[in-house]
């Protein structure tokens, strides 16, 4: 793992390693804990007891999963790419699209947070909620989860993006954020 050696940016790219990692960490964890709410729904469907309201908890608990495991996907630069022909291309002309990449990762990032604040704000203050009947999920901490995990996401792309145009005196590699 690469830290910029400038001591706000520096920070900042610490703590945002740090947060992407637990965001992880917990996403993994709520995955678990719905696979096994799904299989509780299934067995109860075979006797004829389903979960009411699965749907609606699943949908919204996969958007927020996804989200809060983006960022560490981002951070350890681990998003789906075909980078075989960049490295066949190397030195300034792989950083440079590389820097591009990343300039419009954060981009598009940018206008995703800017785009859920509404909707977000809206969800907050009037308690929208999906499904009627036995269970009404709100909707609130999904879009919440969305707007703040695109702005970490922005952040960790606009880092990406300065270690790759920042010289390599400035940029200290290390095996932990933690160390």
């Amino acid at each position: 793992m690469s830290i910029i050696n400038i001591p706000i940016i520096r920070q900042i790219d610490i703590w945002s390693a740090r947060l992407s990692r637990w965001l992880m960490v917990i996403a993994a964890m709520w995955a678990f804990l719905i696979a096994f709410y799904i299989l509780i729904d299934v067995v109860g469907r075979f006797f004829g007891f389903p979960l009411k309201g699965t749907h609606e908890l699943v949908k919204n608990a996969i958007v927020m999963i996804a989200f809060m495991q983006a960022a560490y996907c981002v951070m350890s630069r681990s998003m789906l790419r075909a980078d075989f022909m960049l490295h066949m291309i190397g030195g300034v002309p792989e950083k440079v699209i590389n820097c591009a990449g990343y300039i419009l990762g954060a981009l598009f990032f940018a206008a995703l947070f800017i785009g859920t604040i509404d909707p977000a704000w809206h969800a907050l203050v009037t308690g929208e909620f999906e499904g009627e009947g036995a269970l009404r999920v709100p909707t609130w901490p999904a879009r919440v989860v969305v707007l703040l995990t695109s702005g970490l996401l922005v952040v960790n792309y606009a880092i990406l993006a300065l270690k790759e145009v920042l010289p390599s005196s400035l940029v200290e590699y290390q095996s932990s954020v933690d160390e």
